[in-house]
């Protein structure tokens, strides 16, 4: 099977292509240079040419907190014009197959949790990361759209909770929180500094899942296909129990063998209080994630010392 792979340098597409299941299919890997996915015509061009048999859309603009605020117009344009150029070529070259990475940002704020796949545009959303949340509706959408007027077609939503792991970002003004927490308390231990600031009060509850994992569970989606199984439009993809920043905080500490303490800045932005998804749709399927926390961390840490923190 030959598999249009975007966002292939990317930390999901990287830990796709790492898994021990890649080897079994010929994937399409176009960098940005070779294949602008703003450009809808340069799309067209490149799925025509190379016939895929499969997309899987992966790449995105993505960042925490600060970039998201920093500028909502950016991601909202990159991210839809992206998604839907690569879906709706895919679709009008007759590709079969397409699996869209989406966020749990496209839940609504005041959703209670867990999260379920049905609650996808009940209420507004979190304003810290609203662009990129309407980005990822737009493109779930689309592939629902495609799959309800073409039956034979088979374009699924995956919906991961949070992400981390290897060839994750680090750098303080675009990382998600795991790996900026990973920086902060490496660079505050080697410092010597008695505490490390955390944002808020730290109460607020995350679901962060090891990216290895979401690869994983992406190549049972793919057999799936492969064997013409019904899937759902969406899909939620998690380990269904999540923890406290503080209690991240703490981990990542245990694990880089930091002893200072923890300090909290009441004034700085937390996004909302608790973002747990309901993962039971792919669990009862058969797929669970396998990594421990701090397995998770551990390996996230090697790969920043070996690849990253060259000082």
């Amino acid at each position: 099977m030959r598999i249009l792979l975007t966002g292939s340098s990317g930390m999901v597409g990287r830990n796709l292509l790492e898994h021990r299941s890649a080897a079994g299919f010929e994937f399409l890997i176009p960098s940005s240079h070779e294949l602008d996915l703003l450009d809808r015509k340069a799309v067209s061009d490149y799925i025509l040419e190379n016939k895929p048999d499969m997309v899987i859309h992966a790449a995105g603009r993505v960042g925490g907190i600060q970039a998201n605020m920093a500028d909502p117009v950016g991601f909202l344009v990159e991210n839809s014009l992206m998604g839907i150029h690569v879906i709706n070529e895919a679709h009008q070259a007759n590709v079969k197959y397409c699996i869209n990475l989406a966020s749990s940002c496209m839940y609504p704020r005041q959703a209670a949790n867990p999260l379920k796949e049905e609650m996808v545009l009940t209420g507004e959303l979190e304003p810290t990361n609203e662009g990129y949340g309407l980005a990822k509706i737009t493109a779930t959408r689309l592939c629902q759209y495609i799959s309800q007027m073409n039956p034979s077609k088979i374009y699924t939503t995956l919906i991961p909770c949070n992400l981390y792991g290897r060839h994750d970002k680090f750098d303080p003004l675009n990382s998600h929180m795991i790996p900026a927490v990973i920086r902060k308390i490496h660079e505050a231990r080697e410092a010597e500094l008695a505490s490390v600031e955390i944002w808020g009060d730290g109460e607020a509850r995350r679901e962060f899942m090891y990216a290895g994992d979401l690869a994983d569970c992406i190549f049972t989606v793919i057999e799936k296909m492969r064997n013409d199984r019904a899937l759902p439009p969406m899909m939620n993809v998690g380990i269904a129990t999540d923890h406290t920043i503080n209690e991240y905080y703490q981990a990542v500490a245990d694990v880089l063998g930091y002893e200072g303490e923890f300090v909290h800045d009441l004034e700085k932005p937390v996004g909302m209080r608790q973002k747990l998804i309901d993962s039971s749709r792919i669990h009862s399927d058969g797929w669970e994630a396998t990594t421990p926390l701090h397995e998770g961390i551990r390996r996230t840490y090697d790969f920043f010392l070996k690849e990253v923190n060259h000082d």
